[in-house]
């Protein structure tokens, strides 16, 4: 069978290795200050037209991008940029700018900066460089008629000095971004189980990853119950939960310093409270917390990580039939948690809680789950920024804090223990969900705590900018990949990989 792992490859980054680069440009981006004074302009080739331009179509505002078509060296595409904004706003300015420098299909594009303060143009640059890679990622086609071959780009060329940026680092971050947009945009067809564990195969087998797939037989034997309750209605027993070990080379295995945890709902139609048709539409996308988590252990295998990391998906469908699990029905979990069920269209906070369960046998330092979970998340946030809950206060406000940094925004919510109060259940340890839909959110995070071992820090991250329409941040398509960034920030730049509760392996 064909892979269903993203085509294409991504342009290579390189630095200037001198002035004779220039020429040999098919278009130039520059990100400017706002305010930029006459010698930032001067600076640029092409530089006093371009500010001409900028000024006489009133695009001198933080934002604006404008392109002129310069007969030498080439076409250059000026954004304007403010340096006191936050992250995002600059990675926004990236995908603009990205879009416009697209439009002409070069092959050789240079970034550069100008007028930025100290410590600012590392930071463009970077946005420049990820937004170009980020709007080359090819997203899935099917048409019976090939479309005619149209030029890509093939290099992106630093023209700034600037060696603190680390371009290992770049490239791991957009090929783990890409891979989580494109599984997210793959049709229910094609990436049902069966397909995803495929592809993990395929995918284990390139990395050097260790993978173990814990069928409905292995789930069974394990006390999965929640997770083969939403499985059951499915036409073919291929559902699952994958585990895949990524260990440093030189580390012997041992528990993992990080669980990264995602739900894989291939399609979800609700179950036995089935979805209206526009509710339904898009819920090929309820696996992209499975393909963020799978992005973010690429990218942390890209850049070698020194730290031994396991993943785990959650891989199945909620279907309808004869078998589907039912409003009250009692499920046991791995942990013996009992559950009753309330709603089947819940069934995320289902899957998650024996694939938290499993995670935490092997006593993690640390477990992070990305779920599309809720539509209250949606409803507080919008689709702009992604909620964040956590056992370790601590935790959560450093998560907080790399999201500002990395551009992909998350905001806190309460776990406070009466909220268990809606989750009351007379007939079993816990109810699925409340009958209403109030806070929803954060009572989904507080039943999906009682399956984490409490002695083990752990945050929920509600993928609610999952999907935005026209794109988010650097990305360029509705599937945003949001989590990757965040969560090289939260490992790498934080350091946010406490030792297992057993020590280090």
């Amino acid at each position: 069978m064909a892979s269903l792992l993203p085509e294409g490859t991504l342009p290579r980054v390189a630095r200037r290795r001198d002035a004779r680069t220039l020429p040999h440009l098919d278009h130039l981006l520059v990100i400017v200050a706002e305010n930029a004074g006459k010698s930032a302009w001067a600076a640029i080739p092409g530089g006093n037209a371009l500010s001409a331009a900028v000024r006489r179509r009133h695009l001198t505002k933080a934002g604006s991008v404008c392109t002129l078509h310069l007969a030498e060296p080439c076409p250059v595409t000026v954004g304007i940029a403010d340096p006191q904004a936050a992250p995002f706003a600059w990675l926004t300015l990236a995908r603009k700018l990205a879009a416009e420098v697209r439009a002409g299909r070069p092959a050789k594009v240079g970034v550069m900066t100008s007028g930025a303060p100290d410590g600012i143009a590392s930071a463009w640059l970077e946005a420049a460089v990820s937004g170009l890679l980020a709007a080359e990622g090819l997203m899935p086609r099917f048409r019976s008629k090939a479309p005619s071959s149209t030029p890509r780009m093939s290099t992106i060329t630093l023209l700034d000095e600037a060696p603190e940026l680390d371009l290992e680092r770049i490239r791991a971050e957009a090929e783990g971004n890409h891979l989580a947009r494109w599984l997210t945009a793959l049709p229910p067809n094609r990436l049902d189980a069966a397909g995803y564990r495929r592809l993990l195969e395929e995918l284990a087998g390139r990395e050097g990853w260790e993978l173990s797939y814990f069928d409905e037989q292995a789930l069974t034997e394990l006390g999965a119950g929640a997770f083969l309750a939403v499985a059951r209605s499915n036409p073919r027993r291929d559902a699952g939960i994958a585990r895949l070990k990524y260990r440093p080379q030189g580390q012997a295995d041992g528990a993992p310093r990080v669980a990264l945890v995602g739900k894989g709902i291939c399609f979800d139609t609700g179950g036995t409270n089935l979805k209206p048709f526009r509710g339904m539409l898009d819920m090929h996308e309820d696996m992209q917390g499975s393909a963020v988590a799978l992005g973010s252990l690429l990218a942390l295998t890209r850049i070698g990580y020194d730290k031994p990391v396991d993943c785990w998906l959650a891989i199945t469908e909620n279907r309808i039939g004869p078998d589907a699990y039912k409003s009250r029905d009692i499920i046991t979990a791995a942990n013996g948690v009992t559950i009753e069920v309330i709603h089947t269209d819940a069934e995320g906070r289902m899957v998650l809680a024996d694939t938290l369960a499993l995670a935490g046998r092997e006593k993690p330092g640390l477990i992070i789950d990305y779920a599309t979970l809720t539509g209250a998340c949606v409803a507080a946030l919008t689709y702009r920024y992604s909620g964040v809950f956590g056992n370790r206060p601590e935790f959560v406000d450093a998560a907080v804090a790399a999201g500002r940094a990395s551009g992909e925004r998350i905001w806190p919510f309460p776990l406070d223990d009466d909220y268990d109060e809606a989750l009351e259940s007379r007939v079993a340890d816990v109810l699925q969900c409340s009958l209403d839909n109030d806070g929803d959110h954060i009572l989904a995070a507080r039943f999906l705590q009682r399956f984490v071992p409490s002695d083990t820090p752990w945050l929920h991250i509600d993928l609610s900018a999952g999907h935005h329409k026209g794109g988010l941040g650097l990305a360029p398509t509705a599937q945003t990949g949001f989590g990757v960034r965040l969560t090289l920030a939260m490992l790498v730049d934080r350091a946010m990989a406490p030792e297992p509760a057993g020590g280090a392996p």
